[in-house]
């Protein structure tokens, strides 16, 4: 991706470095630019910008293990795979989860899944 990105997400994290590391190794993504409270990751859909909640903040917040899903949002988001089988056997290691139940859409399979942070977002093969 060259230039400014026409579409993305944008996340702020506790654990920077470590929400950084879930995407980029989960979804394949490579870093576009990285300063001490931001993390700009690209693939060729989408950009995904996680920026670090400030210290003073991120004090006040606990993360269990596994951390506590965040069902209540009003977005979420959604990324294609090549396998949600290999993604699910990926995600333990890297401190998400890929949620067991999954359902058939117009030419994909999908399936919500958290990050380490509980952040929940749906992930898609398609081909189904």
């Amino acid at each position: 991706m060259s230039g400014p990105a026409r579409a993305g997400v944008f996340i702020y994290a506790k654990d920077l470095s470590r929400l950084a590391g879930f995407y980029e190794s989960l979804l394949g993504m490579s870093r576009a630019h990285t300063a001490a409270d931001l993390v700009v990751l690209c693939s060729p859909d989408i950009q995904l910008t996680l920026h670090a909640i400030p210290a003073a903040i991120a004090a006040s917040i606990s993360i269990s293990s596994p951390p506590e899903k965040r069902e209540d949002a009003a977005l979420k988001f959604f990324f294609t795979v090549p396998s949600i089988a290999q993604a699910a056997a990926r995600a333990p290691a890297l401190g998400g989860e890929v949620l067991p139940d999954q359902w058939q859409g117009p030419g994909f399979r999908a399936c919500n899944a958290t990050d380490p942070e509980g952040n929940i977002f749906q992930v898609r093969e398609s081909g189904a």
